[in-house]
């Protein structure tokens, strides 16, 4: 049980630590899937099951993939957001289990983000 914000803290960075880093110490990359109602309804399912497949497929390693609530667009749901170590992170909106799998073996097998699915191409 936590009795203090101290113990609090603590445990915030060892959730932080399993997110972010594999039990090697290796710095991990994120991928992150908006499955709230809006995500959900928009087809968010297929698209995180798409990313985790295309992922065993190529055997890549060092990858997390999970999935949060609401990020706050749901215009542009399904989301997904892609933070590669010591690089700016990267949202791809109105995603589909196509475009899924693309952005998997583009950005983070060759790491080059597929530019056309991102939120900043959406927004022009």
């Amino acid at each position: 049980m936590i009795k203090n914000i101290a113990q609090l803290n603590e445990k915030k960075e060892e959730c932080f630590a399993k997110m972010t880093k594999s039990d090697a110490g290796e710095a991990l990359t994120r991928v992150v899937v908006g499955m709230a109602t809006c995500g959900i309804a928009a087809g968010a399912t297929p698209v995180f099951k798409a990313i985790e497949q295309t992922i065993q497929e190529l055997a890549l390693s060092n990858i997390t993939v999970t999935q949060t609530g609401c990020i706050g667009m749901c215009q542009y749901e399904p989301i997904v957001e892609i933070t590669v170590p010591g690089e700016e992170k990267v949202t791809y909106v109105q995603m589909n289990a196509e475009k899924a799998a693309q952005v998997v073996k583009e950005h983070l097998a060759n790491g080059k983000p597929v530019a056309d699915y991102t939120v900043s191409a959406a927004t022009e």
